[in-house]
């Protein structure tokens, strides 16, 4: 059965909220990166909400930003779980209407490599709440936002089992497996 791994990029106060507006670009080295891509190259299909979806499709729309990402992120295989969005315009990808937890459900039991969800709103909180993420890769950058959105917040239970931390020259990345 294929898992679903949430990426999800936060500051040391556990901000996940805009993470370009929060210039996290200026702490990713070249082995971060290429983790980065090592764990996209490993997934077969992404998942997004509609807001996580919009945001990258400006980014990584012509290509030309973190070229080291951006041909995989354009080539990979696309889920948009949107009650709003008619039809994407970046990657061709498959808009999902209705049951989110039923349809990942229903792709985790294809065939195929892992599914990679990138972000954590809605769509991640929901997941995470029904235990269909099988493990987080929590990427976490050294400053202190101070404000936004909170990717440790209340209602968002569940127990972790570290399974490998990894140190770049300024972020760590904490890979946890979630106990059902």
């Amino acid at each position: 059965m294929r898992k679903v791994i949430g990426y999800v990029l936060v500051s040391a106060d556990g901000v996940f909220e805009d993470p370009v507006a929060m210039g996290v670009g200026q702490y990713q080295d070249e082995a971060y990166l290429r983790d980065g891509l090592g764990l996209l190259t490993a997934c077969d299909a992404i998942l997004f909400g509609r807001r996580t979806y919009e945001a990258f499709a400006e980014l990584y729309g012509g290509g030309t930003h973190k070229p080291m990402w951006a041909e995989r992120l354009n080539a990979i295989p696309k889920y948009v779980f949107s009650s709003t969005l008619e039809k994407g315009a970046w990657g061709n990808p498959i808009v999902v209407r209705g049951d989110a937890v039923a349809e990942v459900t229903r792709l985790k039991q294809q065939e195929g490599g892992n599914l990679l969800l990138m972000g954590h709103g809605l769509l991640g909180e929901t997941l995470l709440r029904e235990r269909v993420i099988d493990a987080i890769d929590l990427a976490v950058y050294p400053f202190l936002a101070g404000a936004g959105k909170q990717f440790f917040r209340e209602g968002q239970d569940a127990k972790l089992r570290l399974v490998a931390v990894k140190a770049f020259s300024k972020i760590v990345k904490l890979t946890y497996e979630v106990d059902r």
